[in-house]
């Protein structure tokens, strides 16, 4: 289910780090998009991720820069990277 791994970063101020446990744990255990294809997520440590096969990256990165700017996470400012490794 979970085929594939994704790396997710953020980049401010010229830096680039890895996103928090924290903020992956958050969205993962928080349906907010009524959109089940977010739930095949699973966060494993700071700025990885496993996902299905069915989740398009495009996406997910929208979903999840959404969400930790709604959290405050995210400034605004920053961007959001989201490859597979």
């Amino acid at each position: 289910m979970f085929a594939r791994k994704i790396h997710v970063e953020y980049e401010h101020e010229g830096r680039v780090d890895p996103c928090p446990m924290k903020w992956l744990d958050n969205f993962s255990m928080r349906n907010f998009t009524n959109a089940s294809i977010f739930d095949d997520t699973l966060p494993l440590s700071d700025g990885k991720l496993e996902v299905g096969t069915k989740v398009p990256l495009d996406q997910l990165r929208d979903a999840l820069e959404d969400w930790f700017r709604r959290k405050s996470y995210l400034p605004k400012d920053s961007k959001l990277i989201v490859t597979e490794m």
